[in-house]
């Protein structure tokens, strides 16, 4: 009877460390999986609409304080540098994948954020997410509710 029993819990702990979840492969970023084609994405299912804040790297290394106030389908964006604030204004497009959207008008530097919750993600030039160890300085924090 013991030995039934002993049998029956290794064969329960074999079980259970299997799983049935998704595992993410090596080099698989949070990207791809929070990008997965459910019906659900950033633009139907968040509340994004405020203002985001955050300090950007820069090449002096003084970093960029950026806010961006993102309405209905308008943004603004302010970039305080040293020598002065930039403002720029216009309207923002949800990509295909409903999870990123793109400012209209901007030209020379990144236009595209990945939306989540209580949280943007500034892009790369190409529309990819900076890697590495700066890879936390692009995101801008979400401090007010529109």
């Amino acid at each position: 009877m013991k030995k039934v029993l002993l049998i029956a819990a290794v064969v329960a702990m074999i079980c259970s460390c299997c799983g049935n979840g998704q595992k993410k492969t090596a080099g698989q970023n949070d990207q791809n999986i929070e990008s997965i084609n459910d019906g659900h994405n950033a633009q139907n299912s968040l509340d994004y609409q405020g203002v985001y804040t955050g300090t950007l790297p820069t090449a002096s290394g003084e970093g960029m304080i950026v806010t961006l106030t993102l309405g209905d389908s308008t943004y603004v964006r302010n970039t305080e540098y040293k020598k002065g604030v930039f403002e720029d204004k216009g309207a923002y497009k949800w990509k295909e994948d409903g999870s990123t959207i793109v400012l209209e008008g901007i030209t020379g530097a990144p236009d595209s954020y990945f939306v989540s919750e209580n949280y943007i993600v500034q892009l790369d030039m190409e529309g990819n997410r900076v890697e590495g160890d700066l890879a936390d300085l692009y995101i801008l924090k979400k401090v007010i509710e529109e």
